[in-house]
């Protein structure tokens, strides 16, 4: 039933990204520039599967769309280095990017050089972490978000594990970056399903999205709470890395850990049960529909403040 659903959703999506690529071909907007419009698309750490995933998604896409636009695509080492993202967006507007599709390393800090892009002509669109709503207005600044409901998301996976858990059960949480709005919207959906089936949260730790710091995490949530009966993950980084600790502490298949991203690498630990249960936000598709969005502001002449504030994409359950 769940794979089902999801061939839906991505039919749905294919249908949305290539319906909304035929305007492009014969705005008047590109004409009068004599040129094709110039996105930068901006992503975390590449060195994650899943900003791999979107990039790839991104080129493929500009690839059958080639004649439309052309694409520049950055991303940085760290995912907690958020200076170093600030820079790649300062050189984009630099190089005069007419669009900036990012998915921003913090939700505040990245806000001051935004809100420079979009003082530039730029138009901004904020894909996979949103932006702070709070700083935003605090700049009068309107950024459209392009993203799933990582609420929701997490909320599915953490009713899924409820189900094979005992009411009063131990739970610990491995967080991804505690200043991304995403780390927070899945920590609050872990939470929300842990608390209606009325399992204990004792541990609430950063994992800030890594594999390593993953497993540090949770081999500490391990040996402070022995009687812990699965370990909750903002990402499937720090779920392979729980996994690796679960293992260790030789406590494999008495503990366990679900994820979040279906990148590939969590498939064979889904297969085998080592992971029970993933969400899929749809990397690829993300990075399409905000090309998209970005797009269709270009081609309509609208400023940054005319745009729409959240466009959602799917999210969907994966077990075995």
């Amino acid at each position: 039933m769940e794979s089902t659903v999801r061939r839906r959703v991505l039919s749905a999506a294919v249908a949305l990204a290539v319906c909304a690529a035929f305007p492009f071909a014969s705005s008047p907007a590109f004409a009068q520039a004599g040129g094709k419009p110039k996105v930068a698309l901006v992503m975390k750490s590449l060195a994650n599967e899943f900003f791999l995933t979107m990039e790839t998604g991104a080129k493929d896409y500009q690839q059958k769309n080639s004649s439309k636009f052309d694409l520049i695509t950055n991303g940085i080492k760290d995912e907690t280095d958020t200076a170093a993202q600030i820079r790649i967006v300062e050189q984009m507007i630099v190089s005069k990017v007419d669009a900036l599709v990012i998915a921003p390393a913090d939700s505040k800090a990245l806000v001051p050089v935004i809100k420079k892009a979009a003082d530039a002509g730029i138009i901004v669109v904020n894909i996979d972490n949103r932006l702070d709503q709070d700083v935003l207005k605090s700049k009068d600044l309107n950024v459209p978000f392009v993203g799933p409901d990582n609420r929701k998301g997490a909320r599915l996976v953490g009713d899924y594990l409820a189900k094979r858990l005992k009411k009063g059960d131990e739970v610990g949480i491995i967080e991804g970056v505690s200043t991304t709005t995403n780390a927070q919207q899945r920590t609050a959906g872990f939470k929300d399903a842990m608390d209606a089936a009325g399992m204990k949260v004792v541990a609430l730790q950063s994992g800030d999205w890594e594999i390593d710091k993953g497993n540090a995490v949770a081999s500490q949530i391990l040996n402070a709470n022995p009687n812990v009966k699965a370990l909750l993950c903002g990402n499937d980084n720090m779920a392979i890395g729980a996994v690796s600790a679960v293992r260790a502490a030789g406590k494999a298949g008495k503990v366990q850990v679900v994820g979040y991203d279906n990148i590939n690498a969590i498939k064979p630990m889904l297969k085998d049960g080592r992971v029970l249960a993933t969400a899929d936000q749809y990397a690829a598709k993300q990075a399409v529909f905000g090309i998209d969005v970005a797009l269709k502001a270009i081609a309509g002449h609208q400023k940054q403040s005319q745009l729409s504030t959240v466009v959602e994409t799917p999210v969907d359950l994966v077990t075995k």
